[in-house]
């Protein structure tokens, strides 16, 4: 262990106010006990709308932050952290909040050269437009979710205009901006990048082979209902090219710490990116703890890790 970290109070950042606030405290849950069996100075602490109060009040120099969706993965902890001067593991202000918004991400990569699938950005008046436009534009089946919210919530797949209509007046009750992307059918991976630019390294890429329709919430965090296959039945060239353009993705967006980049593998294996995840969860069903064992590492060491770079 990094005898550095032996100078810090360290609190993991769970729990919080977002959709997915009972998979961060699984997260929180799971990190909190890793880092108790170093023998560190920790506490848990789940962050609420006093979060600069709680930090000041446990005395907190260093974070690991398992926060998930909004207020907690978009920029809005990050920058309250900042202001503090308390150095946190994942991604600062900026790459936080690009990252949380997909349709940003989207028009970043495609800047970048980076395929995305095709998309339309829907809301409340122009829905009935945007009904009419989607089968000359992306055709069906399409995905339809929100523009800033993650684990696959409220995700789902549109056959035609009238499961599209179903799907987004029904999103609509809750979002106020989603928008719709073109359906690839293919592999499904995820590749986990720790690391900061230059020092950035792809995990193992990691094939999801769900028992629902897609990879939605149900199959990301039930146990049974989505196979892990690692590593992914790639052919060697895919492969490589799949682990060196989530790096690059990491690094469009300005990530750091650790990152998790979803991607489908169509039928002549192009590789599209369907988002990144700057803050990947660390529950018993999770992605990146299962890359990082099939590379060799514990979850302890992948933990510290992730804890080291908060200080560099």
């Amino acid at each position: 262990m990094d005898k550095r970290l032996k100078d810090y109070r360290i609190a993991v950042l769970c729990g919080g106010l977002s959709n997915e606030r009972d998979v961060s405290l699984r997260s929180g849950e799971n990190v909190y006990n890793s880092i108790e069996g170093m023998g560190l100075n920790v506490v848990k602490i789940d962050a609420g709308r006093d979060i600069a109060a709680q930090m000041k009040e446990e005395d907190v120099t260093l974070v690991f932050n398992t926060l998930h969706g909004k207020w907690g993965e978009d920029g809005c902890v990050q920058g309250v952290l900042d202001l503090l001067g308390i150095p946190y593991t994942g991604s600062g202000v900026l790459a936080s909040a690009i990252g949380m918004n997909k349709v940003y991400t989207k028009r970043l990569l495609i800047a970048e050269g980076i395929k995305t699938p095709g998309y339309l950005i829907l809301n409340k008046d122009n829905f009935n437009e945007m009904l009419e436009m989607t089968e000359g534009v992306t055709g069906y089946p399409v995905i339809i979710k929100p523009v800033s919210e993650g684990s696959s919530i409220s995700v789902e797949k549109a056959n035609n205009k009238i499961e599209l209509e179903k799907y987004g007046s029904k999103m609509f009750e809750s979002y106020d901006d989603i928008f719709i992307e073109k359906f690839i059918e293919g592999i499904e991976i995820t590749t986990g990048v720790l690391g900061k630019k230059s020092s950035s390294a792809a995990l193992p890429v990691l094939q999801l082979v769900p028992k629902n329709e897609f990879y939605d919430y149900e199959a990301k965090y039930t146990k049974g209902l989505t196979e892990f296959i690692i590593p992914a039945k790639l052919n060697e060239e895919t492969y490589k090219n799949a682990q060196e353009i989530a790096e690059d993705v990491h690094n469009i967006v300005g990530c750091s710490g650790v990152s998790r980049v979803d991607a489908i593998v169509d039928d002549k294996d192009r590789i599209w990116i369907i988002e990144i995840n700057t803050l990947p969860g660390m529950t018993e069903t999770s992605d990146i703890p299962a890359q990082a064992k099939a590379a060799g590492m514990s979850f302890d060491e992948l933990v510290e890790k992730i804890l080291i770079s908060a200080l560099l």
